[in-house]
């Protein structure tokens, strides 16, 4: 692949190959985040399990602390008096077969996705869909409920879902080049924290394998795994 030298720039300023501390890497990944827009940062976790297995699925929620710096736009999933709810909290979007019709032809403006489990026989129509997108609502992270006012009030404060995906690695944004040093290490970190609490009972051997984070246009900075959970221990 051929790097542009904005890139190959970027590259000259740490060193690729080595492993840093995480307030280290932060600081370096700011430096690299030299795009024109506020870029995301994101984080890439290597995890010792193989997908496939059921019990080796890696999933689930967590609030970071200074969220990820996008306004989501959610989507409910609900009738009757929680379509009310869902509403009132916030919610951008709210319906039932009439957003299902929407989106079977196409339409995907939405960030996230909230269901009451009575819905949930419409929404099973979209598995297709939204699974993929990693959208699909799901009583494992909290998005099929009935207090739908509170969970809409948590995504758009900051929750964020992860999921491995079939390579083993978890990619999740985890806030943007203007936040401050200190609020993107406590949003690794709460991260970090949850993929550590949602080990499956199947996964051998060492269970993190790699911690990377990178800039939207910009190379990859290695964290030092074993400082870094030390620290979150």
């Amino acid at each position: 692949m051929k790097r542009g030298k904005r890139y190959l720039k970027a590259l000259g300023l740490y060193d690729k190959k080595a492993v840093y501390p995480l307030q280290e890497a932060v600081e370096i990944v700011k430096k690299l985040a030299t795009a024109k827009f506020d870029e995301s940062i994101e984080l890439a976790v290597k995890l010792g399990v193989d997908p496939k297995y059921a019990d080796q699925q890696v999933r689930g929620s967590v609030t970071l602390p200074y969220g990820t710096g996008k306004e989501k736009k959610v989507l409910v999933f609900a009738a009757g008096e929680k379509e009310k709810e869902a509403l009132d909290a916030g919610a951008d979007y709210v319906g039932g077969e009439d957003l299902v019709a929407k989106i079977q032809q196409g339409w995907l403006d939405f960030d996230a996705t909230v269901a009451t489990p009575d819905m949930m026989r419409v929404v099973g129509k979209l598995g297709r869909i939204l699974g993929p997108r990693g959208l699909m609502p799901s009583p494992k992270t909290g998005t099929v409920t009935f207090d739908v006012a509170n969970v809409v009030k948590e995504i758009k404060k900051g929750k964020v879902d992860f999921k491995v995906d079939k390579t083993g690695i978890i990619h999740t944004a985890v806030g943007k080049r203007s936040f401050s040093s200190e609020a993107l290490i406590e949003n690794i970190s709460a991260m970090l924290s949850a993929i550590l609490k949602a080990k499956p009972s199947g996964a051998k051997g060492q269970y993190v394998q790699s911690i990377t984070v990178a800039p939207t246009m910009g190379p990859g900075v290695k964290i030092d795994i074993s400082r870094t959970l030390k620290e979150l221990a």
